[in-house]
């Protein structure tokens, strides 16, 4: 079993998405200079609004440090389909920060922005926690599926399972950009937590496949059983695949309550 590895099935995408922002924010107000990766994608959205009303409320996140998983490439941070938008729009501005880092999705030459960006991050010093969201594929960050693990930053074709799903954020499939800049593997295992989101029955199959299944390239986000501090926020339609149900939690998984994966209650 996976003692590594915290459960917390929401009812539903609102619930997942107050309990992910409520993980996140006590995190940054035990270390609220450390550094902090972000993500992107339709589903941290709903627990970036909920650190929003946090802040609101008195939460702070001025004084952390960000990086970014990945960018589109090439693309400019002025087009609103950029990652680089989408952090100032509904992340950075309602937040208040302001040390941000993200790939240069502009870059001339992408290798070299991606031998700099990592370097840069390993300056930074250790990230206090990475958010991660999971592809279709199993792929977090831009980490395709491939036949070895992608270990450092690097300049990627997209899927095109991957590319499918994202042009519904575009007018169509054939302005998707092919390639991304994104983050490696090791220095994402490298963060001191991990806070892995999943919404809807889609993705039940394939988490089920990275939490319990063999570690593979084919399936990016097995590589996180090897973490040692992994948390895995979804709502209960993301905990539906029989993988699932037939571990040893079983039907405790669906309550609001944190169970490790050997099912015992936290």
């Amino acid at each position: 079993m996976l003692r590594n590895i915290t459960l917390y099935a929401e009812a539903d995408y609102t619930a997942m998405s107050v309990r992910a922002a409520a993980i996140f924010a006590e995190a940054v107000k035990e270390k609220p200079t450390a550094v902090y990766g972000f993500a992107t994608g339709s589903t941290p959205e709903g627990m970036y609004r909920e650190l929003a009303k946090l802040r609101e409320n008195g939460a702070d996140f001025s004084d952390i440090t960000t990086f970014n998983l990945d960018e589109y490439h090439p693309i400019k941070p002025s087009d609103p389909q950029s990652y680089a938008y989408y952090m100032k729009e509904r992340v950075f501005g309602p937040l208040g920060i302001t040390k941000t880092n993200l790939p240069d999705g502009t870059a001339a030459d992408p290798a070299a922005e991606c031998v700099a960006y990592e370097r840069k991050l390993a300056s930074a010093g250790e990230v206090a926690m990475q958010i991660l969201g999971i592809g279709n594929n199993g792929h977090i960050g831009f980490n395709e599926p491939s036949d070895t693990f992608a270990c450092q930053a690097s300049h990627v074709p997209l899927a095109q399972a991957t590319i499918e799903a994202n042009a519904r954020f575009f007018e169509d499939a054939s302005q998707v950009p092919r390639h991304a800049l994104t983050m490696g593997l090791h220095a994402i295992m490298m963060a001191k937590r991990i806070l892995l989101l999943a919404s809807g029955e889609g993705k039940a199959q394939i988490l089920a496949q990275a939490l319990t299944g063999p570690i593979t390239p084919r399936v990016p986000a097995s590589i996180l059983q090897l973490h040692p501090c992994v948390t895995v926020v979804a709502d209960k339609t993301a905990f539906s695949a029989a993988a699932f149900g037939a571990m040893a939690f079983g039907a405790m998984a669906f309550s609001a309550t944190a169970f490790n994966a050997a099912g015992a209650p936290l």
